[in-house]
């Protein structure tokens, strides 16, 4: 489905916007809309959004369910609205390579609004919804605005709380577009090989006993991989790895690569999922 990526500071009105798309789409478009909703992923952890958000390693865990649910959720009709604040580019980037792996288009709405009209908007909430002032100043001062010039944020539509939302410009970006190409790494090649499958499992072990040996010797970083003459250039812990190549080894079996190629994209996969 075609995928609507909210993002914007907290309490810059990406709900009110999702809520209003939703009509849209379904009301004139006449299309079915699914929503992923950030509050509600954190909600089902047991958190509040302040200890939430003061704790990186459950924004990490909800930043991985929700991709998890992308991947389950699309497809070539439908519309899915991400309603989150979205705000690491680098996450932006992994979904943009999600939907180009699926050939399905994206655009993205960011919410632009002052801090301060954001901070007031906050305090009119009920008090169970409201974030503190550290929490809240911490995300703004984390957040990575989108930019037009980034193939993984556009197309973009910046729209102020006084705005209306461009709804036939929006469509027309999700529905009356070409299918994005996959990236050379996404792609099905021709395989002669019959055993992709036992490469991809070896491989990647191999990558991961690598990391692991090193951490044995003392070495928290820049990990080298000899065999494959690589380097993994971030910390990590011996779950991460696991985690993170359960989750390359189901990429990788939708979506084959060549063999020669898999560590190399398994070391890329984790020096931006680190």
């Amino acid at each position: 489905m075609p995928v609507i990526l909210m993002t914007g500071i907290p309490c810059s009105g990406k709900t009110t916007r999702t809520c209003e798309l939703k009509k849209y789409f379904i009301n004139e478009a006449k299309k079915k809309v699914e929503i992923i909703n950030e509050i509600d992923v954190v909600t089902k952890t047991g958190f509040d959004r302040n200890k939430f958000f003061a704790d990186s390693k459950n924004e990490k865990r909800v930043r991985s369910d929700i991709k998890s649910s992308i991947q389950r959720l699309l497809n070539i009709n439908d519309i899915l609205i991400i309603d989150a604040s979205n705000y690491i580019k680098g996450y932006r980037y992994e979904i943009y390579c999600m939907t180009k792996l699926y050939k399905t288009p994206q655009c993205t709405i960011f919410c632009d609004i002052p801090v301060e009209h954001a901070w007031l908007w906050n305090t009119k909430r009920p008090e169970y919804e409201q974030y503190n002032r550290d929490i809240f100043d911490a995300l703004v001062m984390r957040y990575e605005a989108p930019d037009n010039k980034n193939r993984w944020d556009a197309p973009l539509f910046n729209i102020l709380p006084e705005d209306e939302l461009k709804f036939d410009d929006i469509y027309k970006s999700l529905y009356e577009v070409k299918a994005p190409k996959p990236n050379l790494s996404t792609q099905c090649p021709s395989l002669s090989s019959t055993n992709y499958l036992y490469e991809l499992d070896i491989i990647t072990q191999e990558v991961v006993n690598a990391i692991l040996s090193s951490k044995q010797l003392g070495i928290e970083s820049e990990f080298k991989i000899p065999k494959y003459n690589l380097t993994v250039h971030n910390p990590c812990t011996a779950i991460q790895l696991m985690r993170l190549r359960r989750q390359f080894l189901i990429y990788s079996k939708m979506q084959q690569s060549e063999i020669n190629q898999i560590a190399s994209l398994f070391v890329q996969y984790l020096n931006k999922s680190l």
